[in-house]
């Protein structure tokens, strides 16, 4: 079901905002969140990128207990890098990635959790985001740089003007490159400075669950991701699960940012770890 999950969201192309790819799966994420109970919301808005582009950006919010004040924010990007910049040949660098473990798999496991969550409701309120042009940021082999806030677009739209006045959660996790074979995720750097009582939750979840080959209890270096506005502005400290490796130049896995993002790479048991871990703290919180 999650390898599936996954899967399904990468048949429709790199989901680059503006393509029919992007729509078609906005449209099946947003029905996906009606089909597992949540009242679903959407937040559009029209974007100047760094390079003079017009963007038509697209947030989808699914609610579970929209009514109940104490509440938690589970979410993930679900846009797809519209260039492969770490590909070494220039006409490959064009290409527009999978994403299949950049998006879609934070996307496959939140999903599975809503339907977890339809079936076995919690007495607090749970928001699942989906948010979007988290991943146009510049290319690195950008010659003429334009200052601005460039990543994590959607999260900061939302960051500003949440889809309720006021919002606030307990808490919230992000995940992102969650479906990668040997993945190991550890304690990220901003992570650690908004919201360390959370990450100790997550890590001794993963640990009672024997998931502790994944969740490293070491700390990671700090990732600029969705969870950093949704922690500036004080919605929910927030924790990225993020798969981070010390034996590569990027610190991300080798095929991040390449051609080479897609379901090859995507190990089901990964994405068990992940989906089992979270679902661990809900319930038990």
């Amino acid at each position: 079901m999650l390898f599936r999950s996954v899967e399904i969201q990468v048949d429709f192309g790199p989901r680059v905002p503006g393509t029919e790819a992007h729509r078609r799966c906005g449209d099946y994420l947003a029905g996906k969140l009606s089909e597992f109970g949540a009242e679903v919301y959407e937040q559009y808005a029209d974007v100047t990128h760094y390079n003079g582009q017009n963007i038509k950006l697209r947030n989808i919010i699914g609610s579970y207990a929209p009514d109940n004040d104490i509440r938690v924010l589970l979410f993930a990007h679900w846009d797809s890098r519209p260039f492969a910049d770490e590909e070494s040949d220039p006409v490959r660098q064009q290409q527009a990635i999978s994403g299949a473990d950049d998006g879609a798999s934070g996307v496959g496991v939140l999903l599975e959790i809503a339907r977890q969550l339809q079936q076995n409701p919690l007495n607090i309120g749970i928001d699942i985001i989906f948010f979007d042009m988290e991943d146009w940021g510049q290319p690195s082999y950008t010659d003429n740089w334009v200052s601005g806030d460039w990543w994590c677009v959607g999260s900061g739209y939302w960051s500003e003007q949440p889809h309720v006045d006021n919002y606030k959660a307990e808490f919230g996790i992000l995940l992102d490159m969650v479906g990668g074979a040997n993945a190991t995720f550890m304690k990220e750097g901003y992570s650690l400075k908004y919201a360390p009582i959370v990450v100790d939750k997550i890590w001794s979840s993963a640990l009672k669950l024997n998931y502790s080959k994944y969740f490293i209890s070491q700390s990671g270096g700090y990732i600029t991701d969705d969870h950093l506005p949704v922690n500036k502005h004080k919605r929910a400290p927030s924790v990225n699960i993020i798969n981070l490796k010390q034996n590569t130049q990027t610190g991300f896995s080798s095929y991040w940012h390449t051609l080479n993002d897609d379901m090859r790479n995507i190990d089901s048991r990964t994405l068990k770890a992940v989906g089992q871990t979270v679902l661990e703290v809900l319930y038990t919180e």
